[in-house]
């Protein structure tokens, strides 16, 4: 019976620790769930909304505190270079408008979950709507630093400038000016939502109307460097002549609203420096006779000519294609030989004072004849200078104002003047010519002429001179742009010859 009794009292000596602890469960249960159920419309503790303290309070006392703030509410507005500026809520008559974005936040709060808040803190951003009275806010933002003229930077546009080779872009300015509307427009959307920045992007500026991308200055500085990549290499013989960069340069130039165009004086300018180095036409000669000493003579119509507007329009073209092109100048006439002696060694050669004339092919004398030219004493002496033969003719009738001659051969170096047979004529050579030569042409014996008729090609030199200086006055030498060719006087009225 005594150990009976012994093992109750132990037993029971226990109870009193479980209860305890059963009673401090119970007690933390209650607790617990009683702060959920406060959580239940209380934010938890720590808790702040846009950076206000609300914790422990309902939404109805977060209201009237972000109401309460809204006086105080303050807007920093930044912009793309770092600068701050302030809009106060007190300036613009701001006041909060509940939208039910507390109600949300509170909902989205887990009752239970309120332990861990005792020890962090629980930050919540939401939108806080603000009224406001327009006119002073849009006051308020016109009033800001940025906007005051001494602190505007306007934008810049980006542009080219013109350098010894090439063209250099000069980089917009972006500036700091703003648009006013575009500024006022971002601030009304961050107060109505209750934002505490504003940070502006480029929408909210001036922007610089050119850039150094923008596409039509880039497509300009392409098209110029593909002119540059072009170039003409001429072909003409015993020279080197190039069309390269430097000058294709000066010949191009870039417009304001960046078209590439053609200094058009440049390309005629060009085109002339061609004209003046290579064209023959007319240009005085030295010139080795068959008698073996050397004259020089000029005028006629043989030679070079480079058509200068056509050379001025095929240059724009070559640059154009970006291409190097090889090619030989526009001609409006070309002469029988290219290079340096353009005569070649296959010519007709007549010496009028010593009245003879020799034909060589290829440095060969083909045939050589005495003969007689123009009356000098009558004013009909023959055309002399740097001719070409321009056709022939037979049979031919030679007319003139008062005689009309028959001719088996008849070539034609002159205007209306040429070689050609002579059947009334019974000696040629010696002084004859000077009173009772012809009426400009070169009278030849008739086999001499055939001969000569059935050698000689079109466009074969003809190089005829005179050894003493003469004038030669005849319409014919003047159309012929004879060498010795000068104006005749005009004849004196009968008033003048008083």
């Amino acid at each position: 019976m005594r150990r009976r009794r012994r093992y109750r009292q132990q037993r029971w000596s226990g109870m009193p620790v479980l209860i305890i602890v059963g009673c401090v469960a119970a007690l933390l249960a209650i607790t617990y769930l009683a702060l959920s159920f406060y959580f239940r419309s209380h934010f938890y503790f720590h808790t702040e909304i846009n950076g206000l303290k609300v914790g422990g309070m309902t939404v109805e006392e977060a209201t009237e505190k972000i109401s309460a703030d809204a006086e105080d509410y303050l807007l920093t507005v930044y912009d793309r270079d770092g600068e701050k500026y302030h809009v106060y809520g007190r300036d613009i008559d701001n006041s909060y408008v509940p939208d039910g974005s507390l109600e949300a936040a509170l909902e989205q709060q887990n009752m239970f979950g309120w332990i861990p808040s005792i020890f962090r803190k629980n930050q919540i951003d939401v939108p806080t709507p603000m009224t406001y009275d327009e006119a002073k806010l849009d006051a308020a933002v016109a009033g800001l630093a940025c906007f005051q003229e001494v602190n505007i930077t306007p934008p810049e546009n980006a542009y080219l400038v013109r350098q010894e080779d090439g063209y250099e872009v000069v980089p917009e300015v972006p500036g700091n000016q703003m648009i006013l509307e575009k500024v006022t427009e971002l601030v009304e959307r961050a107060v109505t939502e209750g934002a505490g920045t504003l940070t502006l992007t480029d929408e909210a500026y001036v922007a610089p109307e050119i850039t150094a991308e923008t596409p039509a200055l880039v497509a300009a500085l392409d098209t110029v460097e593909s002119y540059l990549n072009a170039g003409i290499v001429y072909e003409i013989a015993d020279y080197d002549e190039k069309l390269e960069a430097d000058a294709i340069f000066d010949m191009i130039e870039i417009q304001e609203d960046f078209t590439v165009t053609f200094r058009e004086q440049k390309l005629a300018d060009y085109a002339q420096y061609l004209a003046s180095k290579y064209n023959t036409y007319g240009d005085v000669r030295e010139f080795k006779t068959s008698s073996g000493d050397t004259i020089e003579i000029g005028g006629g119509d043989y030679g070079w000519i480079v058509n200068k507007e056509k050379e001025a329009e095929q240059i724009k073209a070559d640059i154009m294609s970006g291409q190097v092109v090889t090619r030989e100048p526009v001609y409006s006439q070309r002469a029988k030989v290219e290079g340096f002696e353009d005569i070649g060694n296959t010519y007709l050669e007549i010496d009028y004072t010593k009245q003879h004339m020799w034909y060589y092919e290829e440095g060969q004398l083909i045939l050589e004849s005495d003969v007689v030219t123009g009356n000098i004493s009558k004013g009909n002496g023959s055309p002399d200078g740097l001719f070409k033969v321009v056709y022939k003719q037979s049979p031919a009738v030679l007319k003139g104002e008062d005689y009309e001659s028959n001719v088996d051969y008849f070539i034609v170096f002159a205007y209306n003047v040429g070689v050609h047979d002579a059947s009334w004529r019974t000696q040629f050579g010696g002084e004859y010519y000077r009173t009772g030569g012809s009426h400009g042409c070169v009278n030849a014996p008739g086999d001499i002429a055939a001969q000569l008729y059935d050698t000689i090609e079109v466009d074969t030199p003809v190089i005829a001179y005179y050894r003493e200086p003469v004038e030669l006055t005849a319409e014919n030498c003047r159309i012929a742009n004879a060498y010795s060719y000068v104006e005749p006087e005009e004849e004196e009225t009968g008033a003048d010859a008083q």
